[in-house]
């Protein structure tokens, strides 16, 4: 029993280090994507500054359309196998992207944007492929593990963006897309090395009990409430990041700032993911989500406090701690909520949700800028995070009365 236990671990610390990596080099995408994907839509289509955020949107569409096919994938041929399928179906949307710049073709660098939006559902699958294996302690920690790998990302992807965004000038923006594909390609050298954690390997039970219908597992107020504050925290991020490079540019801030800022961002986002599991494993998921929730409405009060630069890069800086606090929780929640042999059904059911309801958000955030201005999209922060932290509230009396009512139970028996 013991050398089972060791080999998973084992197994489980060597795959979070190969997902990490991968992270740093694929889930830069990401910060490329978002950090000029606005900037070149408003390019793309100056006669309508209202679909500049059409590409983020339809970045965030691609992510839910393939998020359960992902799943299925990953379930048939195995995790390594359907991310490096990932890894080339974005290389293609990157060179649509390249093309359809050169061409002026705002159609196809949507489609782009789709194919990129697609590869980015494989990368966020890398949180659960952590989590396989391993006690619910090592799950928690092994998710941050896997998203420090986001730090470096954000260093890759707006590095990239700020070095290659000009090689192939006259045509803006369309030398970051080559450099997309290029750190894609080093992806899939790194994603060679992950090992499958299959029964064999993982010392799994051998007669699993049923797999329940997927409306049993939705309708369990921990799955509820996990999806909620992951809607909210990814949600909102994605809401206000979307919109932030078109404000600052249009506030008197260069692009080179707003990539500037998107950098601090990402950085944001994944750095507390060095402790983030810790404080999970010593203080509950429910109180790391409820912080991340309150520090996105710290961020709405700093943004709208002015329109300086300061202002900008702060609300960015607080947005990604709140989300990594906030999703991080959410996700770790989540595997609460189901067993081994449902796990690919559920996340993949559940990311599909989780990011339609992102790539909405995405979209509303141009038009909501573009009608109401920057105050008018960071103030949407205050009703959604309460609303979330009330959903915390609730879940955390329902397991009290839970307990208490087993606790009595036990009492009555003896």
């Amino acid at each position: 029993m013991l050398n089972a236990q060791e080999t998973s671990r084992k197994l489980g610390t060597h795959n979070a280090v190969v997902l990490s990596l991968a992270q740093a080099f694929n889930g830069s995408i990401g910060a490329i994507a978002i950090s000029i994907g606005a900037l070149a839509g408003a390019w793309l289509s100056p006669q309508n500054l209202a679909l500049a955020t059409l590409p983020v949107a339809v970045f965030n569409v691609g992510a839910a359309v393939f998020a359960y096919p992902v799943a299925m994938l990953a379930r048939k041929f195995g995790r390594k196998t359907s991310f490096i399928i990932g890894a080339i179906i974005g290389i293609l949307g990157a060179g649509f992207s390249v093309v359809a710049l050169q061409n002026n073709l705002f159609s196809l660098f949507c489609l782009g944007f789709f194919m990129v939006g697609g590869a980015n559902a494989f990368i966020q699958q890398y949180r659960f492929a952590a989590a396989d294996i391993g006690t619910d302690k090592f799950k928690s920690r092994a998710i941050s593990w896997v998203l420090t790998g986001g730090i470096f990302a954000a260093f890759i992807g707006t590095e990239t963006v700020l070095r290659a965004k000009d090689l192939l000038l006259p045509i803006p923006f369309a030398g970051a897309f080559l450099g997309m594909a290029a750190l894609l390609v080093i992806g899939i050298g790194i994603l060679a090395f992950l090992k499958p954690t299959g029964p064999e390997a993982c010392a799994v039970h051998e007669n699993p009990a049923p797999a329940r219908d997927v409306s049993k597992i939705f309708s369990q107020p921990v799955f509820l409430v996990a999806l909620l504050c992951a809607v909210a925290t990814y949600g909102l991020m994605t809401f206000v990041m979307t919109g932030a490079p078109l404000a600052m540019k249009q506030n008197g801030h260069s692009e080179v700032e707003a990539v500037l800022g998107i950098r601090w961002h990402v950085l944001a986002m994944f750095g507390p993911s060095f402790i983030t599991g810790i404080l999970i494993v010593k203080f509950g998921k429910l109180p790391i989500i409820g912080a991340g929730l309150v520090l996105l409405m710290v961020c709405a009060g700093v943004a709208l406090s002015g329109l300086a630069l300061w202002n900008f890069w702060w609300a960015l800086i607080l947005l990604g701690i709140g989300w990594n606090f906030g999703f991080i929780g959410a996700t770790a929640l989540l595997n609460e909520a189901y067993c081994d042999n449902e796990k690919n059904k559920v996340q993949g059911l559940h990311d599909f949700i989780l990011f339609s309801s992102v790539a909405a958000a995405s979209l509303a955030s141009g038009a909501m800028l573009h009608n109401f201005g920057w105050n008018g999209v960071v103030i949407v922060l205050f009703p959604v995070c309460g609303l979330a932290i009330l959903s915390l509230i609730w879940l955390h009396v329902s397991n009290i009365r839970a307990q208490k009512l087993v606790t009595g139970n036990i009492s009555e028996g003896l």
